[in-house]
């Protein structure tokens, strides 16, 4: 690791007093002359481009850095409102969430693209060269040869070497964020990278040892900037690399360079890039136990997709199969395709839970029987997703003239619905259908009162409901039917519908920050969840269900049809990191993450965590700034996290092996 570097922009993060703010407002400017969204893009761009100061340190291999802080607004807020009148904006209006075509560009350079764009495209690409230019000047005033070399390839031109290749993905990548887009993904890094570092490595360019250290400073490059990136906290940025998978001839796309990134996150202990591995029912258990080693140091990754029912799944909702086995995932866990998906798959967000108590509420007074429950269960969510799905339309993002180079076309305009809290509404129908209909040992009375006083005046209720009832997790199929029928009937309640874009909805198992949201918006839940309290994140237990082993909630939550809700959503399971301490373990932990892939599980996250450190954290934040911790589908820094998230981390079931 080079020491240095990662000292400088990791530990003393000196790099962050060249910041300054940008030197003027633009929104009112922008307004007054009229100027067209795309006009106003193009501009702050090249303005941004203008702005910055090329700093190049002595130590580093890969460079630009950020030095203007934020990106002025180009409208007004009478602006906002009045295309939010007309508009659905998702997010903060900006394209995100997409994996571009990396792989194009870096062989081609920006020369070649500029002479097909238009003149949006062109002056955004002379205002990226007026700012590499800079860089290359900046390197040749501190003699760095090497950086000389490099810049005055590319981005004009295609890259012939690793390093090249490199230095041209960080320079579209911090382009990207310059613009404005967000949550930029990495994609497929080891495939489209691979040519270029084993051609070097057969010259003997490298050794092992130097190519490494170079991957390592790329991906110190990731960090350089990430606390300036838009997200629901910091570390919710989106930068997310894809490493193995099978490949469009069938093969496993495991190779050296996936090896050595994630012996470069393992050595780096760093949030960024977020690893994802991609496996399958014959993937050998040798890369589960090189993943595991990722695992172990605490960073809450390697994420791992199960391609047997990914690109299946995707091939049913109609991707092609030679899109589908290309697929990636999105800044989280969602699955998209690189290179030509325009897919918003993170659109909205079901409530599982509201649903379930909304029924439980009007159909228990007027003593309905279980199997109508049920259907009114089913109406009910079919309801919602009409609800959501009649509400998006007229869909707008601002122009990314920049971004729009990188495209190979917008072939997919699918939008994908979380589904949120699966495992707490699961609990709740199971624990109304023993307590109430099964053994009477409840009336509906009782129940919807005790939900109404938040179990305050009924603790015997309380503890029944939260402890003795079944729960998904423990491989209790009383609850976990239940589980099975709620995403069948929301992956039915989406099927054949066709959004403002042409394209499809997707169901999916995930919750994001829905699980700390969506569990704002409902009292007491029939499942013994207090008023105030989260659900569980993704598509796991209840916080509170006691589950004996890891190997009882991977049975669970392997037992629904999960080809039906492929838009992602990741079984997240956290292990006391004292465990990994034994070699032994290591191979156990590995052969669980085996187990479900096998079992036909879609996608798995385990955490790596440490009870007694993160209390400490809490009360002494200064001497654990490099605590890293999952939060949903991506880690970050625990002590920069707000109370809320932190404490959830701290709340999830620990398991042993």
């Amino acid at each position: 690791m080079n020491e240095q570097l990662y000292r400088y922009y990791i530990i003393e993060r000196n790099h962050r007093a060249f910041r300054k703010d940008a030197p003027m407002e633009l929104a009112e400017r922008f307004s007054s002359e009229g100027c067209t969204p795309v006009e106003r893009m193009t501009r702050r761009f090249e303005l941004m481009c203008q702005w910055e100061t090329p700093r190049i340190m002595p130590f580093e291999q890969i460079v630009m850095v950020r030095t203007i802080k934020k990106q002025p607004d180009i409208f007004t807020e009478s602006e906002w409102s009045e295309i939010k009148k007309e508009h659905y904006i998702h997010e903060l209006g900006y394209v995100s969430n997409l994996s571009l075509d990396y792989e194009k560009i870096i062989a081609s350079g920006l020369a070649s693209v500029r002479e097909s764009a238009d003149e949006y495209g062109k002056r955004v690409i002379d205002a990226l060269f007026y700012l590499c230019d800079g860089y290359l000047e900046t390197a040749r005033e501190q003699g760095r040869s090497d950086i000389v070399k490099i810049l005055t390839r590319v981005p004009r031109y295609g890259a012939e070497n690793f390093h090249e290749a490199l230095q041209m993905f960080r320079i579209l990548h911090y382009a990207l964020w310059l613009e404005g887009d967000y949550h930029n993904t990495v994609g497929r890094f080891d495939q489209y990278m691979y040519p270029y570092f084993k051609k070097d490595m057969e010259k003997g360019i490298y050794t092992k040892e130097s190519v490494l250290e170079l991957i390592e400073d790329f991906f110190i490059s990731f960090n350089k900037d990430s606390d300036l990136y838009a997200g629901v906290q910091q570390g919710d940025n989106g930068q997310s690399m894809v490493l193995g998978g099978r490949t469009a001839n069938g093969k496993e796309g495991f190779n050296e360079l996936s090896e050595l990134c994630l012996e470069a996150s393992r050595n780096l202990k760093l949030i960024d890039p977020k690893i994802n591995l991609r496996v399958n029912k014959n993937t050998p258990l040798e890369i589960y136990l090189k993943g595991t080693e990722l695992t172990k140091v605490g960073l809450g990754f390697p994420q791992y997709s199960n391609d047997d029912i990914v690109i299946d799944g995707l091939t049913r909702l109609g991707y092609d199969y030679s899109d589908a086995v290309d697929y990636v995932v999105a800044a989280c866990w969602e699955f998209i395709i690189p290179k030509v998906g325009n897919d918003i798959a993170n659109i909205g967000a079901v409530n599982f839970p509201l649903i379930i108590d909304r029924v439980l509420r009007r159909e228990l007074p007027k003593k309905v029987n279980f199997d109508l429950l049920i259907d009114a269960v089913k109406k009910e969510i079919k309801s919602e997703c009409d609800r959501i799905t009649d509400s998006i339309k007229n869909v707008w993002f601002i122009p990314s003239p920049f971004l729009d180079l990188l495209r190979s076309g917008k072939k997919y305009n699918n939008f994908g619905l979380h589904g949120c809290a699966v495992a707490s509404a699961a609990d709740a129908l199971a624990a109304v259908k023993m307590y109430v209909y099964d053994k009477k040992t409840v009336s509906a009375e009782r129940l919807l009162r005790a939900l109404d006083e938040d179990y305050k005046n009924d603790p015997e209720l309380l503890h029944m409901l939260r402890y003795e009832a079944p729960k998904m997790g423990t491989d209790d199929d009383y609850a976990d039917k239940f589980g099975c029928m709620i995403l069948d009937a929301f992956a039915d309640a989406l099927e054949r519908k066709k959004n403002s874009l042409g394209g499809i909805w997707r169901a999916g198992t995930g919750t994001a920050m829905y699980y700390i949201w969506h569990a704002r918006e409902l009292s007491a839940t029939a499942d013994g969840r207090r008023c105030g309290e989260p659900f569980g994140t993704n598509f796991s237990p209840n916080l509170f269900t006691r589950v004996p082993d890891p190997i009882s909630d991977i049975e669970s939550f392997t037992k629904p049809d999960l080809k039906r809700v492929i838009n992602g959503g990741p079984l997240t399971l956290e292990f006391a990191a004292g465990i990994f301490n034994k070699e032994e373990n290591l191979k156990k932990v590995a052969m669980l993450i085996k187990h479900f892939v096998v079992r036909g599980g879609h996608q798995l996250q385990l955490n790596s965590v440490d009870l007694d450190e993160m209390r400490d954290a809490q009360i002494n934040p200064e001497d654990h700034k490099q605590l890293v911790v999952r939060i949903w589908g991506w880690s970050a820094y625990f002590v920069e996290l707000d109370k809320e998230y932190q404490d959830h981390v701290m709340m999830r079931q620990e398991y042993s092996v």
